[in-house]
């Protein structure tokens, strides 16, 4: 683990513009970046290295400070970058733990997201790889992803074959070892950096200002919850200066851990630079900054903030006696009377943001759409759902469209209603269906899509004839299709999303047969930190979709998703329902049947046998991967399951090795799965790679 050592103290003589001073003991050089005069003055860095304790381990800590990553010039920009190699025991080239790091270390920046943190690690335990990722709140998305990309590449090369390494670039501090680090507080490897001759005019005020400010944000950043601990404000000091600071802990910390790192922090101070009127001390869990003068991006936190912050509960709607049900139209099918809801009142369109097309989300008129779709004509009808009926319609400017016409028969009709409306008008990918508009009327409420050309997924890959006309190809496309459009909704979408109902029935293809993720309206929002969403009372979804601890305890994450997408790529390669699968003579399912011939070394039984006839031998592997793949999105330990961006990964670069999967969930043994489970295994695959897990 991370240990202590003394702070070593070292000066850089003052430079002039473009002049070099030797670095101590890192050979590094330092150049000025050019900035003001008042910019071109002395500094003092004090760096602590911490040294791995009982082995009398050596830890290298090469030196420079920060470069201009964000922070507008400010600070000169030097050559070299910090970074600190720990632990004398190394790790051997290709070897698991090497590859498995190799994985962690290539999909950091991908994963970064609005708070700033990312944390994962890859592999099974002993060769299990760490690693956390901290950017400063105020930067940019796209910069901080960037920064923790240099550093990513910058760490491995500087710390060849070292298992506990950190690297502090730019405006992001990355970290990895070969030991848990998560929510473990490690205030060593810090810099002080002290840019003197910004001048404090009364010493005595300022250090007083600067007390109280510092104790007000403390307190902020440490009870920030475990989505985002950062705190920015500033403090007057006289008529002529301001004291701006920002202090951030990892979230993955405690409060009480964020507030002593803090604590340290401040303390660090009054040890080298008390009188400094701009101050950096940077530590692995936390970093305080102070400066006379504005320096962070204030509107950027509070948009980071109101990204993560839960949208209010909805006002409560008063109880009405509810009108008389409306003449059911010719082409409703029966369906049993629960309740009328009260009259809603009319939606606006949700303001335009800066997803693509979202401006051409439009309330259309009633008349309209019911005009489009013939007056919801039987002829026009493509499909039924469980919240209502789905009309082919086509508009004045011979726009094709694909209307749903939401059943209030349904107490659950406003709900999704609602949610589709302030929810996919927001999400623009090419792999997600795009709602147009709305329109509603009275108790009428009207969802209006783009019309996709050839339907749903499940009326090719089930249908006894039409299977055959999607070849392995296709299905190869369909499959990397949805798993982007998960990955944009877990991920990379301003509105993170837990889609709830993934299944071949809302899975629809356009005329180059692309997948589209269609019906958000079980969907929920989740915070940006890849964790647990919470429990939820009531259990929604579709039968032989539904993850086992959603199913048992209303436990909700994005690994809900994982598990239907992986119930929907054996479907796709077997080309049955998993939901019409059993075997009537012991009832395995496909998840057992599957799991079954995985075991005894026959996958390519669980092939839909049209590919197995026109398949090549590249082709069947691919195939066979896939299988694999969905496998390890069935486990029944959602953290054992990858995320969907890890996913993406693995059926892109087919060099990856594969873990080996562990049995599904909903496992139903037959005679020959009891008689395996008697013997023990002997050994353990150590060249497989698990892939990403956060936690």
């Amino acid at each position: 683990m991370w240990s202590s050592k003394r702070w070593e103290e070292q000066r850089r003589p003052a430079q002039g513009r473009g002049e070099a001073a030797a670095q101590g003991g890192g050979g590094a050089a330092a150049q000025d970046g050019g900035g003001s005069e008042q910019r071109r003055r002395q500094r003092k860095e004090v760096r602590g290295a911490a040294a791995q304790g009982g082995g009398g381990a050596a830890a290298t800590a090469q030196g420079g400070e920060e470069s201009n990553g964000g922070d507008g010039g400010l600070w000169p920009k030097i050559s070299a970058q910090n970074y600190g190699c720990f632990k004398n025991e190394t790790y051997v080239s290709n070897s698991t733990f090497d590859n498995n790091l190799r994985a962690l270390l290539s999909s950091l920046s991908s994963n970064m997201n609005d708070t700033g943190f990312y944390r994962a690690y890859v592999g099974r335990i002993p060769n299990r790889a760490y690693a956390t990722a901290l950017c400063r709140t105020d930067v940019q998305l796209d910069s901080c992803r960037s920064c923790v990309r240099e550093a990513s590449v910058e760490i491995a090369n500087l710390c060849v074959n070292r298992k506990q390494s950190v690297m502090r670039k730019g405006t992001c501090t990355l970290r990895y070892s070969d030991e848990p680090i998560f929510g473990v507080r490690a205030d060593v490897f810090c810099t002080k950096l002290l840019l003197e001759g910004t001048g404090v005019s009364n010493p005595d005020q300022f250090r007083q200002a600067r007390g109280l400010l510092m104790d007000g944000l403390r307190e902020e950043a440490a009870s920030g919850g475990n989505l985002m601990k950062v705190a920015a404000g500033n403090r007057t000091v006289s008529d002529f200066q301001t004291i701006f600071a920002l202090l951030q802990c990892t979230p993955d910390i405690s409060s009480e851990e964020c507030d002593a790192c803090l604590v340290e922090a401040d303390r660090q101070i009054s040890e080298c630079c008390d009188s400094g009127g701009s101050v950096k001390i940077l530590t692995i869990s936390c970093n305080l900054r102070y400066e006379i003068g504005p320096f962070y991006n204030i509107s950027r936190i509070q948009e980071a903030r109101a990204i993560i912050s839960p949208p209010p509960p909805p006002p409560p709607v008063p109880t009405v006696p509810a009108p008389a049900p409306a003449p059911a139209d010719s082409s409703d099918p029966p369906m049993p009377l629960l309740a009328s809801p009260p009259p809603m009142p009319l939606l606006s369109p949700p303001l335009p943001d800066d997803d693509d097309n979202s401006s051409e989300f439009q309330k259309y008129d009633f008349a309209t759409i019911r005009a489009a779709t013939d007056n919801f004509s039987i002829a026009n009808k493509l499909g039924q759902g469980g919240f209502g009926v789905v009309y082919k319609g086509k508009l004045k400017n011979d726009e094709e469209i694909a209307v749903k016409r939401l059943s209030m028969r349904s107490q659950q009709g406003d709900s999704q209603f609602n949610n589709e409306v302030l929810l996919v008008a927001k999400l623009q990918h090419r792999n997600l269906v795009r709602l147009l508009g709305f329109a509603q009327e009275g108790t009428e409420r009207l969802l209006v899509y783009e019309f996709v050309e050839n339907g749903s997924l499940d009326r090719y890959i089930f249908d006894p004839t039409r299977h055959c006309e999607i070849d392995w190809k296709m299905r190869q496309k369909i499959i990397e299709g949805i798993a982007k459009g998960l990955v944009y909704l877990h991920e990379d979408s301003r509105l993170r999303v837990i889609h709830r109902d993934l299944k071949a029935a809302n899975i629809l293809l356009d005329a180059e047969m692309n997948p589209k993720i269609a019906d958000f309206g079980l969907a929920r929002l989740f915070p940006r930190d890849e964790s647990l969403l919470g429990n939820t009372g009531t259990i929604v979804g579709t039968r032989g979709y539904i993850a086992p601890e959603y199913a048992r305890r209303g436990e909700l994450s994005v690994k809900l998703d994982v598990y239907s997408f992986g119930v929907l790529v054996l479907e796709i390669v077997r080309g049955r329902n998993n939901n019409s699968f059993p075997n009537k003579e012991n009832s395995e399912t496909m998840l057992s049947f599957a799991w079954r011939n995985w075991r005894e070394g026959t996958p390519e039984a669980m092939i839909d046998p049209t590919l197995t006839t026109t398949c090549s031998g590249s082709y069947m592997r691919e195939i066979l991967r896939c299988i694999h793949i969905g496998l390890l999105c069935v486990q029944e330990n959602a953290i054992e399951r990858p995320i969907m961006a890890s996913v993406v990964q693995l059926l892109n670069n087919v060099s990856t090795t594969l873990s080996e999967p562990l049995q599904p969930a909903f496992f139903v043994p037959n005679s020959r799965d009891m008689e395996l489970k008697k013997r023990k295994d002997q050994s353990i695959n150590e060249a497989s790679i698990t892939e990403l897990y956060p936690r």
